[in-house]
């Protein structure tokens, strides 16, 4: 079921993505708020999921699971009256929620796996102080968010041996396969989601290259209500067109212009502007007014 964020969105919904459908009402240029209304995930359901890969929700999450089974919001911007999709907000269902890196039953025989790159990314993390994720046997990672092709957003169980301990982090996985720590714990996470209204690569405001200039743009005119500028690097700005909502999506009816005319010039001037011409033309030599006499 689809809700738009007008009057329609019910208000245990209204309270699940804190009041964020009216802050996108409001923003200038935003049209089509699309709320995907998901059905509470069964309980059976999650136990399930745990025993499948033998490890334990976190309680925010799980909580998260019981109240509805996933989460989608989209919105776009007009743009000559045409929508075109900006905004996504998505957290996996509880059945999409899969484990990245595991080997497909699919896989030809010798293939390659995410667990062969460990012994190039490993030591990279060494100078950080927190432990990036492994794609082999040391964590169990699960994709939260598969952020429209732009990276990954995973659930993160680090602690692994001897058994799966229920902790766990936020981690994101952009595309060249590097790790950035996002949160802690998953509402921590999902309040980032939130307040930055699932703006084009906003989690790459939490890495040390930051967003592009095109994403650089959508966040000058939609400042998300929380923003991290200490990670946005401000270097760009002298290349960065900073954009007025308000300018951008104006209606396109141009108000007529109107020709300023010359001031008017007093009769007097004008009447000694005439007689000093043509007291200048009667100087001059053929324009005497007395006639000669043929016989002189």
């Amino acid at each position: 079921m689809e809700d738009k964020a007008g009057g329609s969105v019910a208000p245990q919904l209204d309270k699940l993505t804190l009041g964020v459908t009216r802050v996108l009402e409001t923003s200038p240029g935003v049209a089509e708020v699309t709320l995907v209304e998901k059905e509470p995930a069964e309980r059976h359901t999650i136990i399930s999921w745990e025993q499948k890969n033998s490890c334990v929700l976190p309680e925010d999450l799980k909580n998260f699971y019981l109240m509805t089974d996933g989460f989608h919001m989209t919105w776009s911007v007009k743009i000559d009256d045409t929508p075109m999709p900006l905004g996504s907000m998505m957290i996996n269902s509880i059945s999409k929620l899969s484990r990245l890196g595991s080997s497909s039953l699919y896989a030809l025989p010798n293939a390659p796996t995410l667990a062969d790159l460990e012994d190039d990314t490993d030591e990279e993390g060494n100078e950080d102080k927190l432990e990036k994720p492994h794609f082999d046997s040391r964590s169990l990672i699960f994709e939260l968010d598969p952020c429209n092709g732009n990276g990954k957003v995973c659930l993160v169980y680090k602690n692994t041996k001897p058994v799966v301990t229920p902790d766990t982090e936020i981690w994101f996985l952009d595309r060249a396969l590097y790790w950035h720590f996002l949160t802690k714990t998953f509402t921590a996470y999902y309040r980032l989601l939130i307040t930055h209204l699932g703006l084009p690569q906003w989690q790459y405001a939490f890495t040390s290259y930051g967003v592009s200039p095109q994403a650089k743009q959508w966040f000058n005119m939609y400042k998300p209500i929380t923003i991290n500028t200490a990670l946005l690097s401000e270097e760009a700005d002298s290349f960065v067109n900073k954009l007025d909502p308000n300018k951008v999506f104006k209606s396109k009816n141009k108000t007529p212009v109107l020709k300023k005319k010359l001031p008017s010039q007093p009769a007097g001037s004008q009447k000694s502007h005439t007689s000093t011409t043509s007291s200048k033309a009667s100087s001059l030599p053929g324009n005497s007014s007395r006639k000669r006499d043929p016989q002189m």
